[in-house]
C-alpha cells in the first residue's frame, strides 16, 4: 500500500479520535471527510472501507478504557473505588439501563438508518438538530445541578439519558452530544454527564463494532492490514488526547461553543452541497 494511502488512514484515524467523544459527531465528520474528500471506498472498496471505520472506532474505545479503567474495572468487580458505598454507588446496572433504549431502537431501525440517514445532507440536518438540543440543555437545564458525582446518578436518570441517547442513532447527531445534553437537562453537572457518556460508550461501541466486524468478516484482507493498523493507532492516540482535553474543558465552557461549531459547520456544508 502506498504512503499516500497510509496518510489517508492517519487522517481518518485523527478525525475519528478527535471527534468521537466531543459533542460534534464523529460519524458525521467521517462521512464529510471521507465521502467528500478522501474517498477511501474508491481504493478499498465499499465493504473494506466500512470495516476500516469499525476498526478505527475500536481504537477510540481502547482510549476510553485506558482513561476510565478504574471505573470500568469496578463495574465488574475487579477494582474497588475508595470510599464507594456498595448500596448506593454507580454500578453496572446504571450502564445497562442507560444503553438499553439505544440498543433496542438501533436493532429495530438499523436498516432504515443505513438506507436513509447516511449521507452529507442528512448529517447537515443532524448537526443543526443536535446543536439546538445542546443550546436548550445549557440554557434551560437546572442552574444548580443535583448530581455532582457518578455515584449520585439514579436508575431513573440513567434511563432518561438513555432515551435521549436514541437521537444519536441519526448520523451526525452525536452520541456524546445527546447524552451529555440529556444528563444536564436531568440534573447532572457537565463533567458527570461526560463521564457517564464515556463509560456507557464502551459496551455500546464495542458491541456495535463486534456485530459489524462479524457482518463484514469476509471483507477483511491482509492486503489492507497496514491501512487498518495505521488508522487504529491514529484513532487511539488522538482519542486519548481528545478525551483528556475534553474532560478538563467541559466544566468550564459547557456545551455552547460546540453547538456554535456545529451550526457553522452545517452552514458551510449547506453552501457546498445545496448551492
Amino acid at each position: 500500500m502506498e504512503w499516500f494511502d497510509l496518510l489517508k488512514a492517519l487522517i481518518l484515524g485523527f478525525v475519528e479520535g478527535m471527534t468521537e467523544f466531543a459533542p460534534v459527531s464523529s460519524t458525521g465528520h467521517l462521512i464529510i471527510v471521507d465521502d467528500m474528500w478522501l474517498k477511501s471506498q474508491e481504493f478499498l472498496g465499499k465493504y473494506p472501507a466500512n470495516t476500516f471505520k469499525i476498526v478505527i472506532q475500536l481504537g477510540s474505545i481502547l482510549a476510553v478504557v485506558v482513561v476510565f479503567w478504574k471505573r470500568l474495572f469496578s463495574l465488574v468487580g475487579l477494582y474497588k473505588i475508595e470510599g464507594q458505598q456498595a448500596s448506593s454507588s454507580f454500578n453496572l446496572l446504571h450502564v445497562i439501563i442507560g444503553m438499553l433504549p439505544a440498543v433496542i431502537f438501533g436493532f429495530a431501525f438499523k436498516d432504515l438508518i443505513d438506507d436513509h440517514l447516511f449521507g452529507v445532507e442528512t448529517v447537515i440536518y443532524a448537526l443543526v438538530a443536535g446543536a439546538i438540543l445542546m443550546i436548550v440543555a445549557d440554557k434551560f437545564g437546572p442552574k444548580k445541578p443535583t448530581v455532582n458525582s457518578l455515584d449520585e446518578i439514579t436508575y431513573f436518570q440513567a434511563l432518561k439519558i438513555g432515551l435521549v441517547q436514541c437521537l444519536s442513532l441519526w448520523p451526525g447527531f452525536s452520541r456524546s452530544g445527546a447524552t451529555i445534553s440529556g444528563g444536564v437537562l436531568f440534573g447532572l453537572n457537565h463533567r458527570v454527564a461526560a463521564d457517564f457518556t464515556f463509560i456507557m460508550a464502551v459496551p455500546i461501541m464495542f458491541g456495535a463494532s463486534l456485530v459489524s466486524v462479524m457482518k463484514n468478516w469476509d471483507t477483511l484482507s491482509m492486503d489492507y492490514l497496514s491501512f487498518y493498523v495505521v488508522g487504529f493507532v491514529s484513532a487511539f492516540v488522538f482519542a486519548l488526547i481528545s478525551i483528556r482535553f475534553f474532560l478538563k474543558l467541559i466544566s468550564r465552557i459547557k456545551l455552547m461553543p460546540f453547538a456554535i461549531y456545529r451550526l457553522v459547520l452545517a452552514a458551510v456544508l449547506a453552501i457546498i452541497v445545496f448551492l
